[in-house]
C-alpha cells in the first residue's frame, strides 16, 4: 500500500477526460434504446426519425459495450480472469490508476464524495395508452392482433366478475376468505398472455388471472374456495391459494416473499437442463422488505438464473404506504444493485405490460438473466376480506383509480376504436360471465368436502405412528363433541 500511496500523484489522470458532453448523452441514449429496441422485435406507431438518429450513433458505438449483457469477466464467480486496465492517450503506467480488487479493478478519485441517496429524478415509466385508450406519440409496443386483444379484454372482464361474486360470497358467510385483483387485471392478463405456457409461475395470491389464462375453469376455482372433494389441493389450502402442476403454477404460500429464493433455484434447474422456459415470480411492494426479497434477487443474479421477478406495486401493503415502506424510488432501482436489468411499467396499461413481458421474457431465455419488472398499480379493493382499507385510504383516492385509471377501461377503448369490440358483445360477456360463476359455485355448494383422511395421505408412502396416533386421536375428538366439527366433511 506504501508503493500506492507514494505514486498517487498518478491519480489526477482521472481527472482528465477526452469524452465529449454530447458523447456522453449518446452513451446514455442508447443505453436506453437498447433496451426495448435493440433487445427485442418491437414495431412503432411513431418517431421513426429520433430512432434511426439514436440507432446510427448507437451502431458506431461497439456492440459489446452496449448490447451485451453480462457482468465483467473478472467479476464472474470462480474465475481468475485479467481486468482490462483503465487508460487514455496520456497514461504511461496504468497501476497508479487502480487498485486490484475482488470482482474487478477499482479506479481512485481525488475527489471525497458521497453517492447520493436519492438520484434527485424518479425512474420514468414505460407507457403505451393514454387514460382514454389512445397510443401516445411514438410509442413503441409489441403489435397485438384482434383474436389475442379480444381473448385479453374478456378474460380481464371474467377476472372482475369473479372477484366480484366470490367477494361476496365470502361476506355471505358461504366461504371463510376471499382476495381480489380489482384494479390489477391488467397485470394478471397481459403477463399471462406474453408468456409460454413451458413458462413456470411462482405467484403470491394476486394472480389468479394467469391460472384463467392458462385454462383453470371457473368450477376449480369454486372448488378449490369450498374445499370440495375435486379441489385439485384436497381441501388442505385456505381459499385463493390455488396450485395447479397441470397449468406450470405453483401454489400459493401465505407467508411473504418465501416463494422468491425457491423462484432462484427453479429457474437455475431449467438452465441446467437446457429448458427454454423461464421462471416467473411475482411479488407485492410490501414483501420487498423481507429478506427473502434480497436473497432471491441475490441468488438470481450470481447464478445467472433465467427468473422474471414481477413486484405489483400497488401503493399499499395492506395498511402501509409506500412512502413509509421504503425511501428508494420504488421498486425498480434496487435491481441494479444486485447487478439485474429492470423496468418500470404502467401496470395498469394492458398494452405496456404486455410489451414489456414479451420483451423481457425474450432476453431471459436468450441471454439466460434474471429481470426485475416494476409495475405500478393500484390495489382498488381491500387488502382481503379480513381488511377494511377505507379506514387508511380516502375514498376520492380509491374512486379515482376505480374509474380514470381503470385497466379495463382504457383497454376497452383501445379494442373498442380498433373496432374489435361493441357494446352489445359487452352486455353479453357480462351477463354470461355473472351466471357461469354463479352456477359454478352452486355445483361447489353441493358437492361433498374432503375427507379427514385426506388431512394425513400424500406426504409419506407408509403413515408414521406417530400421524397415525394423531388421526386417531382426532376422529375420537370429533365423535365426542360432534357438536362442534362440521357434519358435511366426511370422518
Amino acid at each position: 500500500m506504501a508503493i500506492w500511496f507514494a505514486r498517487s500523484r498518478n491519480i489526477t489522470h482521472f481527472l482528465r477526460t477526452k469524452i465529449s458532453p454530447f458523447e456522453i448523452i449518446v452513451n446514455q441514449r442508447c443505453s436506453n434504446y437498447s433496451f426495448f429496441h435493440a433487445n427485442s422485435s418491437f414495431k412503432t406507431m411513431a418517431g421513426e426519425s429520433y430512432s434511426r438518429k439514436v440507432t446510427e450513433l448507437c451502431m458506431d458505438k461497439s456492440s459489446a459495450a452496449i448490447l451485451a449483457f453480462r457482468r465483467p469477466e473478472s467479476a464472474i464467480a470462480g474465475g481468475q480472469i485479467e481486468a482490462v486496465p483503465y487508460t487514455t492517450d496520456d497514461d504511461e503506467d496504468d497501476e497508479n490508476q487502480a487498485m486490484e480488487f475482488p470482482g474487478g479493478k477499482v479506479g481512485f478519485t481525488l475527489e471525497m464524495n458521497f453517492i447520493s441517496e436519492s438520484p434527485g429524478k424518479r425512474i420514468p415509466c414505460y407507457r403505451v395508452l393514454d387514460d382514454d385508450g389512445y397510443p401516445l406519440a411514438g410509442s413503441r409496443f409489441e403489435q397485438v392482433d384482434e383474436e389475442t386483444a379480444v381473448r385479453m379484454y374478456k378474460s380481464m372482464v371474467t377476472l372482475q366478475i369473479m372477484d366480484t361474486i366470490f367477494y361476496e360470497a365470502q361476506r355471505q358467510g358461504r366461504i371463510s376468505f376471499y382476495l381480489t385483483s380489482m384494479g390489477e387485471e391488467a397485470i394478471n392478463i397481459a403477463t399471462a398472455a406474453a408468456l409460454t405456457s413451458d413458462d413456470i409461475i411462482v405467484p403470491q395470491y394476486r394472480e389468479p388471472g394467469i391460472l384463467l389464462w392458462r385454462g383453470f375453469t371457473l368450477e376449480e376455482f369454486a372448488n378449490q374456495l369450498f374445499g370440495t372433494k375435486k379441489d385439485i389441493g384436497k381441501g388442505r389450502q385456505m381459499p385463493i391459494h390455488y396450485g395447479s402442476n397441470e397449468h406450470n403454477y405453483f401454489t400459493v404460500s401465505s407467508p411473504l416473499a418465501t416463494q422468491l429464493p425457491q423462484a432462484a433455484g427453479i429457474a437455475y434447474s431449467l438452465k441446467m437442463d437446457n429448458k427454454e422456459a423461464c421462471v416467473v415470480a411475482f411479488t407485492g411492494d410490501g414483501a420487498t422488505s423481507e429478506g427473502d426479497f434480497h436473497a432471491g434477487m441475490n441468488f438470481a443474479a450470481v447464478m445467472d438464473a433465467p427468473v422474471m421477478f414481477i413486484c405489483r406495486n400497488n401503493g399499499w401493503a395492506i395498511s402501509t404506504p409506500t412512502s413509509e415502506q421504503f425511501r428508494s424510488d420504488g421498486v425498480v432501482v434496487k435491481g441494479q444493485a444486485y447487478g439485474i436489468r429492470s423496468i418500470r411499467v404502467d401496470g395498469n396499461d394492458t398494452l405496456a405490460v404486455y410489451s414489456a413481458i414479451r420483451a423481457a421474457r425474450e432476453m431471459i431465455i436468450r441471454e439466460q438473466k434474471p429481470i426485475l419488472v416494476e409495475a405500478l398499480t393500484y390495489r382498488v379493493g381491500h387488502h382481503s376480506t379480513s381488511d377494511d382499507s377505507t379506514k387508511y385510504r380516502p375514498l376520492n383516492e380509491i374512486e379515482h383509480w376505480k374509474t380514470a385509471r381503470s385497466p379495463l377501461a382504457i383497454f376497452r377503448k383501445w379494442v373498442q376504436r380498433n373496432g374489435w369490440w361493441t357494446d352489445k358483445e359487452e352486455i353479453e360477456l357480462r351477463g354470461s360471465i355473472r351466471k357461469q360463476v354463479l352456477d359454478a359455485i352452486q355445483a361447489a355448494e353441493k358437492t361433498e368436502k374432503c375427507s379427514l383422511e385426506d388431512m394425513f395421505t400424500d406426504v409419506y408412502d407408509r403413515l408414521p405412528s406417530n400421524l397415525q396416533e394423531q388421526e386417531k386421536s382426532l376422529r375420537e375428538t370429533v365423535k365426542r363433541h360432534k357438536q362442534d366439527f362440521p357434519t358435511d366433511v366426511p370422518v
